[in-house]
């Protein structure tokens, strides 16, 4: 456990994550065929989560036992999982792989508990997919474009028949470092979120969208078909 010193100490003299591996231990020295881990990372600040997590998939890997680990974390949940389990009011709402679970949700619950999803539904999803129904786009997947004009070197939105697309005005930008979340209230009535890396942008930058008019795109096969809550 990577402990080796740490023997004389008291409970209260070892950290957060010290005591959590101490835990796990005094879990795994009796060899159980499987270990349930009920939120264990819970009370840890971020970066220390960030990295028990890595030592959890390694030390499961090494043990070879399967661990059954709960969180309401839906990130944590597709970092640490090989299948997943979702849960709703006590039943299950659909079980699965990680890419599964996030690329393919099985009922609205689940698009919109599992990571952030936009739903398209009624006359948005017929004016933008196409045809009736319900329809899931995760926000990485849409790309922001100016509603006017090309962008160099790339084919303007509706151009490709393999592309869906929609306008609409910025109604609000969400700046978290890395990448810039995008609220979009669409002409074909609806929001949908976007998200885009700030590969040269900075919050200066993106603020200016805020109020802008603009065009959305994204892949046709991104417009996953959700089927209505059973």
């Amino acid at each position: 456990m990577r402990l080796e010193g740490f023997g004389a100490r008291r409970p209260s003299e070892l950290s957060g994550g010290q005591r959590q591996r101490v835990a796990l231990a005094r879990a795994l020295v009796s060899r159980p065929r499987v270990l349930l881990l009920d939120e264990p990372l819970g009370a840890l600040d971020l970066k220390l989560r960030e990295q028990m997590q890595i030592e959890l998939k390694a030390l499961q890997r090494e043990v070879g036992i399967t661990f059954v680990f709960v969180t309401h974390d839906q990130d944590e949940a597709l970092t640490m999982s090989d299948r997943i389990a979702v849960f709703r009011e006590g039943r299950i709402e659909q079980t699965g792989t990680p890419a599964e679970i996030y690329e393919r949700p099985a009922t609205p619950f689940v698009a919109g508990f599992v990571g952030t999803s936009n739903l398209l539904t009624g006359e948005s999803a017929e004016h933008v997919v196409g045809r009736p129904g319900t329809f899931s786009v995760r926000p990485e997947k849409i790309r922001v474009l100016p509603e006017q004009g090309r962008v160099p070197g790339q084919s303007a939105p509706g151009d490709a028949a393999d592309q869906s697309a929609a306008t609409g005005t910025v109604a609000e930008v969400v700046y978290v470092g890395g990448a810039t979340r995008f609220l979009v209230d669409l002409d074909a009535g609806g929001r949908l979120t976007a998200v885009q890396q700030n590969l040269e942008t900075s919050s200066e930058d993106v603020a200016a969208y805020r109020g802008s008019r603009v065009r959305l795109q994204w892949h046709r096969r991104h417009n996953f078909p959700v089927p209505e809550a059973r």
